[in-house]
């Protein structure tokens, strides 16, 4: 905006929020749709954490474990859509839950959201850094796949993405952009390559109905391992609350932040499974699958391998390490706008310094400090005996999940609180905000109990193998964080702590009203 033009209608609506506009308004409705595609990318979700769900469960958790939790999770995107269409601001879930609750719920959304948000990049990027390790020995260039060339690799590819994110917010939608149709055509190479050339495929009644019970409790059987497997297709349905996140960076934010969150969802939903199942089928023997002194703990590599000739299964880890490169560099971006504009509120030690922009007006402090964090996250990965890596990696998958979606339903439950006295923006659900926002709050409740239970039945301290390096971390960690975080609130911040704070005096002229509901 020059200072002779008047304000855009976003510019008119973020002022209205209680902001200028600082960041570049120059992405699409596709670019804000291509970047929670990207996070989400069923490239990486779908495969790096694949084990998870075989293990726990075996096919039928691939089956049935995938369109379970596609549904479920689109409560939980249709709930936050219509936040993100009334108030479309950077801030996302910790503006959301600071108008709607106060600074008190501001605060914990904020955290949650920060810490799950960290979580979710450095298991992203750690299993990029999985994929990479292997497609780089498969074209000669001999690092080993051992779990120390996959953290040296991980610590280079955060380099790299800090880098990338630098450069400036054209780039950052150009990529994204790319992604997007990357993730498309690639499940559609990966699902026609392992139909059509895969040396065996299952049949359908195995692939439906073929169990593994791991529930390692003790009690529960294959029903409960079952569950424990669905940390694969939820894992995979993060990271689509960036559409809100770059709010501010997008045109006509109000509608396309709220189709880039239901868009993500349904399109990753369909598409994913489409690609589960394709890997699913081309299982040759479940046992040797499973077992890590043959597949490394990474069974997606092992199937590709020995379901395909060396050059088809090459391609296809290609394709799929490139698409987490995309996904790792997505999660970078829109985790550095949600610390920048959390920051812009003073909620962040040394906020100042993380609200920054560079000239290009890109938070380069704030991508460093989502960068780092993100590396400090997986260092017990090299702390733990060799055999427990995979474990490490799953606690990192089950932080992120934990952390972002108690984020997610905050904001959703202070709106069921709100009923018919909030004003919604021009994407709304109507009257059945209430039975979307009941469905995905419990849903959040199941899967935030149930991800803190041990993948590995040595984490269980009634069983006589029990080892701490076999325990799920997760819970642990969210405690002890959380923790400080209201030691911190009641010690101090709740004393200086206000939530959004205004950087204009008062909205513009004409400012476009908000229905309301």
């Amino acid at each position: 905006m020059t200072a002779t033009s008047p304000p855009s209608d976003d510019e008119r609506r973020l002022a209205e929020l209680g902001y200028k506009q600082e960041l570049s308004r120059s992405w699409s409705g596709f670019s804000n749709f291509a970047i929670s595609f990207t996070i989400v990318s069923i490239l990486t979700g779908g495969l790096a954490s694949y084990g998870i769900g075989l293990a726990n469960g075996g096919p039928i958790t691939m089956a049935w474990g995938w369109p379970l939790v596609s549904v479920m999770v689109l409560f939980v995107g249709l709930a936050m859509a219509e936040l993100a269409s009334a108030y479309p601001t950077s801030g996302g879930l910790y503006w959301w839950a600071s108008e709607l609750g106060g600074p008190i719920w501001g605060w914990f959304t904020g955290w949650f959201n920060l810490i799950g948000q960290i979580a979710v990049t450095a298991a992203i990027d750690y299993g990029a850094a999985i994929f990479t390790t292997a497609v780089l020995n498969v074209i000669g260039i001999e690092i080993g796949t051992d779990r120390t060339a996959i953290f040296l690799v991980f610590a280079a590819i955060l380099v790299l993405h800090a880098i990338l994110n630098a450069i400036g917010p054209q780039l950052s939608a150009a990529i994204n952009n790319i992604s997007a149709w990357w993730h498309v055509g690639g499940v559609a190479i990966f699902v026609l390559v392992l139909g059509i050339g895969a040396e065996h495929h299952q049949s359908i009644g195995w692939v439906f109905t073929e169990t593994v019970d791991n529930s390692a409790v003790g009690f529960g059987g294959v029903a409960f391992s079952f569950l424990l497997g669905l940390l694969h297709a939820q894992y995979t349905f993060t990271g689509y609350d960036a559409s809100a996140h770059m709010s501010e960076e997008t045109h006509d934010a109000s509608r396309m932040a709220a189709k880039g969150i239901i868009n993500t969802t349904i399109v990753s939903a369909v598409a994913g499974y489409l690609l589960i199942l394709a890997v699913t089928f081309a299982i040759r023997d479940l046992d040797k699958t499973l077992d890590p002194a043959l597949n490394s703990g990474y069974p997606v590599i092992y199937i590709l391998e020995n379901a395909l000739s060396p050059f088809w299964s090459g391609l296809l880890l290609v394709i799929a390490a490139i698409a987490q490169l995309f996904c790792g560099y997505a999660s970078v971006t829109s985790a550095s706008r949600m610390l920048f504009a959390f920051a812009r509120d003073g909620a962040v030690p040394g906020s100042a310094l993380w609200s920054k922009l560079s000239a290009r007006k890109v938070p380069v402090n704030a991508v460093l400090f989502i960068s780092f964090f993100a590396f400090v996250l997986l260092i017990p990965s090299m702390l733990v005996p060799a055999a427990n890596a995979p474990t490490a990696y799953a606690a990192a998958t089950s932080v992120a999940t934990i952390g972002l979606y108690i984020a997610y339903g905050i904001p959703i439950l202070l709106r069921q609180r709100h009923g018919g006295r909030f004003r919604t923006g021009p994407w709304q659900l109507g009257s059945w905000y209430r039975p979307v926002g009941a469905i995905a709050l419990l849903w959040i409740v199941f899967i935030s109990l149930l991800f803190i239970l041990p993948m590995d039945d040595r984490g269980y301290p009634w069983n006589d193998e029990f080892t701490w390096t076999a325990v799920n971390y997760a819970p642990l960690t969210l405690v002890g964080v959380v923790g400080a975080i209201a030691v911190w609130w009641f010690a101090s911040a709740r004393r200086w702590f206000t939530g959004p704070k205004r950087t204009v005096a008062e909205p513009p002229e004409n400012a476009p009203a908000v229905e309301s509901a």
